[in-house]
């Protein structure tokens, strides 16, 4: 979890990203423009967790803060919450965001119970659609014109993961088939005419 003492390795990580984070998430380069800025945005969100409606962690890699993540407005009633994430530009590529959102989908599912988690991109930000595509959540539709971004509004990609989903792909992960039914496929049958 992200903590107050966070603060200036939180400002720093904004502060080297806030021309590449700028043409996606205009709220945060535009809003953390100290420490101390940095700080209040930390006590929003431990608030959140302290009002059960949300958790938001650091992403760290090989001992530096390169990201957050995050499960939004949690919806307990519905069973339900928004993932949300960002990652250093110099850190992506790497699967470090895919395994963190990995973890927060487990979390979300089998910790806490939840039923349904999305994920909404800018439709143009094709490194962020491509986490939730990756873990196998379902494309439901475009947001039209969501978000405004300085002098336009931007459509955003929805995408949803339902708790069967995810036990559907893990039971397919979990089996594997007995060598004898490997690569025994129609083509590899030999066929004669």
């Amino acid at each position: 979890m992200i903590e107050r003492r966070h603060r200036d390795e939180l400002f720093k990580l904004i502060d080297s990203n806030r021309k590449y984070w700028r043409q996606w998430h205009p709220w945060l380069p535009d809003t953390v423009r100290s420490a101390a800025d940095a700080e209040r945005l930390i006590a929003g969100w431990l608030q959140q967790f302290a009002n059960n409606r949300g958790f938001c962690a650091g992403v760290w890699f090989q001992g530096r803060l390169c990201g957050m993540i995050y499960h939004l407005h949690v919806d307990w009633a519905n069973r339900s919450t928004d993932l949300s994430y960002w990652l250093d530009e110099a850190h992506q590529g790497k699967g470090i965001m895919t395994a963190s959102c990995r973890a927060f989908v487990s979390h979300a599912f089998n910790t806490w119970k939840l039923n349904r988690i999305t994920i909404q991109c800018a439709t143009q930000n094709t490194r962020s659609r491509a986490i939730p595509e990756r873990l196998g959540f379902k494309f439901e539709g475009i947001v039209r014109e969501t978000e405004w971004l300085y002098d336009h509004y931007v459509d955003h990609a929805l995408y949803g993961l339902l708790r069967s989903d995810q036990a559907d792909a893990d039971a397919r992960e979990a089996y594997e088939p007995p060598p004898a039914e490997r690569g025994a496929g129609p083509c590899d049958a030999g066929h004669s005419d």
